[in-house]
């Protein structure tokens, strides 16, 4: 099946701006084929990079405070070296966390602010993590506020389609089926609480029906 593998840039009203995730590496733009898939990884293929993308509406890698990254899967954090002097955000337990694929490490230099549960990016309640363990040790999703569009609740993985959501299925390489099942009841919660939208990452469909940068949402 053909998936996506969006990444999200918030600007808040303080003129600061967050990155949730990274994406695939930029390294693979250009290839119209992709790199050649191992160990039944999807074929990425990228035909814009990250930094292009950034550039067209006019923002800096160094711009960027914040770089809030869901887990430590290759399609998320492709790019978090681009941005080595913005803050990372991430979950104590995916900092730390021995990844079975063996990428997904972060150079020590890079500053970090590990986390041990919910956090509130700016103190205002706009922008807030939520702790969804399961795919990963570690795993987290971001709920958004916005003025006009209202709550927004980024799934990255703890969700991956919507029949996978809707049927509650979890994937078989997750790490902790009980606690996948948990952050979905969580999330839902969260979502009757907030009257939220569910953007899926993966959700090819769905992505389809949203805008794109230079688009934006307010």
């Amino acid at each position: 099946m053909d998936v996506v593998d969006n990444c999200y840039l918030i600007h808040h009203v303080s003129q600061v701006y967050l990155l949730w995730d990274t994406g695939v590496t930029d390294a693979i733009a250009g290839r119209p084929e992709g790199p050649p898939p191992t160990n039944g990884a999807p074929n990425w293929r990228k035909p814009s990079t990250l930094a292009a993308q950034l550039g067209q509406i006019g923002v800096k890698p160094s711009n960027i405070k914040y770089l809030a990254i869901s887990h430590t899967h290759p399609d998320h954090i492709g790019n978090v070296e681009m941005f080595p002097q913005s803050m990372l955000l991430v979950q104590k337990a995916e900092y730390e966390w021995p990844s079975p694929l063996g990428v997904g490490r972060f150079k020590a230099e890079h500053p970090v602010k590990q986390l041990e549960g919910d956090y509130d990016v700016f103190g205002d309640g706009s922008v807030t993590i939520l702790s969804t363990p399961g795919h990963t040790p570690g795993h987290q999703s971001l709920l958004v506020k916005l003025p006009k569009t209202g709550a927004i609740l980024l799934s990255r993985d703890a969700v991956h389609f919507k029949d996978n959501w809707e049927k509650r299925r979890v994937p078989a390489g997750n790490t902790d089926k009980d606690k996948t099942l948990a952050s979905m009841d969580r999330m839902a919660a969260v979502m009757a609480k907030e009257n939220a939208q569910l953007w899926i990452k993966h959700d090819k469909a769905q992505s389809e029906t949203l805008k794109h940068s230079p688009g934006f949402y307010e």
